[in-house]
């Protein structure tokens, strides 16, 4: 398995996996004619814009074996005032989960932070009814710091918990130790 920062060429891939994790995950959050019709353009529409002019605060990394990509995080350092680093996206592929993937683009993640952004912490929103991937965060040291509401694509709004990690607990995840 190898990790590294992801390029414009990955922008398919990407989006295939975000809309696929989508489809897996959010039916309570998003429309089902969303899912089921433009959720693959959407995605590709904003991962070619996120890719062909990234923000200068933006990372993106992907895992990957021999040519197939699994999975792939994405961050905004510096995003908040309070909570530092915007972890806006981490998703891996169905059949690579539980494989220790996600952990370790997490642990990708930590490393830019403390590089880029060493005085930021990490957060990120997750839905309310994805409780799997609240236990992974909670696992990995993240701690419960709200709530609020996403407005997806498609319409709607959906309950989301927001989670967080201080620096120190960035550099436990690291050190494997999260």
């Amino acid at each position: 398995m190898r990790y590294r920062e992801a390029g414009p060429d990955d922008v398919a891939t990407i989006a295939a996996i975000h809309a696929e994790s989508w489809r897996n995950t959010y039916r309570d959050a998003l429309s089902a004619e969303f899912l089921s019709g433009p959720i693959l353009g959407d995605r590709l529409n904003v991962w070619g814009q996120r890719m062909s002019s990234p923000a200068p605060n933006q990372y993106v990394v992907v895992a990957e074996k021999g040519t197939d990509i699994g999975g792939f995080a994405c961050a905004y350092g510096g995003h908040d005032g309070r909570w530092g680093t915007l972890l806006d996206n981490i998703h891996v592929l169905k059949e690579w989960q539980g494989s220790g993937v996600g952990r370790r683009l997490l642990a990708r993640v930590a490393d830019w932070c403390l590089v880029a952004y060493p005085d930021a912490g990490l957060y990120l929103s997750v839905l309310q009814g994805n409780a799997l991937a609240q236990q992974f965060y909670l696992h990995l040291g993240a701690t419960y710091v709200g709530a609020g509401t996403w407005v997806p694509p498609g319409g709607g709004g959906a309950p989301v918990l927001m989670y967080a990690w201080t620096t120190a607990q960035l550099v436990r995840i690291r050190l494997g130790d999260g």
